[in-house]
């Protein structure tokens, strides 16, 4: 059955319009007159406001919306509404468009909101801020191919949650998904656990028994914590991974599989690389493709919409009143950096909605160290710390540092993983340019032009000028498409001048334009608007 997008008619003329856009579109559509309500409407997939944001009516259908599972609203503003970044967050909408529209354009940005909600349903994936978008899209994206994926996230991020959904919108989704925990089993366990045995194999082998690898062919094996893996093991997974076959342990013939692998951990895997418990070749092998869930205190905006989910699920499940958070308690949590992330943040609603017997949660009913927190602040480190267990060489124990210590440490090497990586790619970069002169004296303005790929076309350049009375800008457009810094220029006029330069370079087809600036068309859209540039 077709989705159905419910178009209110406060604003006749524009209704009408987007009424047979969506139909283009092969929607079904619903014309909400003043008065219904959203929940005569079976199934509605969005909700767009053609009428004032403030009016009664509008107000009462975005509660409804919102208690409909936090469904996809856009707003229609006036010209005099202000800037459509500052409705979205006052209102609490999907998204902003200010009068007069291109019902085509709403229709696109429409069936993107649309697009999303199904993803989140189906990963369980819930949030709308950019770095949850942003997953997203990342899952789209990585799903269609075969390629290994390395799930990086502090713990409680929900990496498992991605997994499968990448899962379930991969060509793969019919067959097997095979989940385990790496740290979960023994080492003497975990070889015969991923490739299987034969019977005699070792003690207690009294059968032949088939391995994940085997379990999962044509499907998906995912290895949560592939952080504490055993190096012996690592040396054998990384075959897997190179060779598509295997042995049994114990056994003396090779077996051929098809096996996509989702790895996953919330250690720094490249620390772990330069101490020496993981292998670089495994490393880069696994991290074909990154996705890095984003951690609860850097999404904040979503924790009143992951309170109320989970406060519907607990509801159901354990057949209990619906409980109200207080806005006083809602600013505490919203405030807190939850270091067990989306985990810790389920465990405690559903603490509450069964001990609360559906009252309204006020602050002194969270917990103390909640409530109590510093600044919103855990005593915990919001990082994972090395721990390294052993003998001090004088039959003693070895000591570990101090976390603080361990901290710095970590820190200090990633500003020296960067570094590398740096000169790395600009010596890659000069082998591919010998003509290019970098060795610019002490104190002399840099005049050289530099190709920024990511930033505007290929063949376009950014020039960074200071003091040059005889560089004009004028010159440099007329040779390339350019895009000039001077002092006291803001990062706004940058980013106009980039967005003009590459939708230039595609004649204003903005899905080029979105792939050749590394951002998202929906974000370049909403750029455009904001910089008032021609479409």
């Amino acid at each position: 059955m077709p989705d159905t997008v419910v178009i209110t008619t406060q604003d006749l003329e524009p209704a009408v319009r987007l009424r047979d856009a969506f139909r283009d579109e092969n929607y079904e559509i619903e014309l909400l007159t003043p008065g219904e309500r959203l929940a005569d409407v079976a199934d509605p997939c969005l909700l767009i406001l053609t009428g004032s944001l403030g009016d009664k009516q509008s107000r009462r259908l975005m509660a409804e919306a919102a208690a409909h599972g936090h469904l996809p609203v856009i707003g229609l503003l006036d010209a005099t509404a202000g800037p459509p970044n500052t409705a979205r967050a006052h209102y609490g909408l999907s998204e902003a468009v200010v009068k007069p529209i291109d019902a085509h354009d709403v229709a696109l940005i429409a069936k993107r909101l649309i697009e999303r909600r199904r993803l989140q349903k189906i990963t369980g994936i819930i949030g709308e801020t950019d770095a949850i978008v942003e997953t997203l899209e990342r899952v789209v994206q990585i799903a269609p191919v075969s390629s290994t994926v390395l799930l990086t996230g502090e713990s409680g991020t929900g990496k498992e949650r991605v997994s499968r959904g990448i899962h379930a919108l991969s060509p793969r989704r019919h067959k097997p998904f095979i989940a385990t925990n790496v740290a979960a089993m023994p080492e003497t366990l975990l070889e015969s656990e991923l490739f299987g045995h034969e019977k005699g194999a070792f003690t207690g082998a009294v059968g032949q028994r088939k391995g994940f690898f085997e379990l999962a062919h044509k499907g998906t094996l995912f290895l949560d914590e592939i952080g504490e893996m055993p190096l012996a093991t690592q040396v054998k997974l990384l075959r897997a991974l190179e060779e598509q076959r295997f042995r049994r342990l114990g056994g003396e013939i090779e077996i051929e599989v098809d096996v996509r692998v989702i790895a996953a951990t919330n250690q720094p895997l490249r620390q772990l690389v330069e101490v020496g418990r993981f292998r670089r070749d495994l490393y880069f092998r696994l991290n074909v493709l990154h996705i890095e869930l984003p951690p609860l205190r850097e999404r904040r905006d979503d924790i009143p919409i992951l309170i109320d989910a989970f406060v519907q699920d607990a509801s159901k499940e354990h057949d209990r009143p619906t409980v109200t958070i207080s806005s006083e308690a809602l600013d505490i949590l919203m405030q807190y950096d939850w270091p067990g992330n989306v985990r810790e943040l389920k465990n405690l609603v559903e603490s509450i909605v069964v001990l609360s017997h559906g009252r309204t949660i006020h602050p002194q009913d969270l917990p103390p160290d909640i409530r109590h927190a510093i600044g919103g602040r855990s005593r915990l480190l919001p990082v994972p710390i090395l721990r390294h267990d052993g003998a001090d060489g004088n039959g003693g124990s070895a000591v570990a540092p101090a976390p603080e210590l361990e901290f710095i440490f970590r820190t200090l090497m990633q500003l020296r993983m960067d570094v590398e990586d740096l000169r790395g790619q600009f010596d890659s970069y000069k082998r591919t340019n010998p003509d290019l002169d970098v060795s610019y004296p002490l104190g002399q303005p840099i005049t050289q032009s530099f190709p920024i790929s990511r930033m505007v076309p290929v063949d376009a350049h950014v020039s960074i000028i200071d003091g040059i009375a005889d560089v004009s800008d004028a010159a440099l457009a007329a040779e390339h498409d350019v895009v000039v810094f001077r002092p006291g220029m803001k990062l706004e006029d940058l980013e106009r001048n980039a967005i003009l330069a590459a939708l230039r370079e595609v004649a204003g087809n903005r899905r080029k334009a979105a792939e050749m600036l590394g951002m998202g068309e929906r974000t370049l859209y909403r750029k455009i608007k904001e910089y008032g540039l021609p479409l």
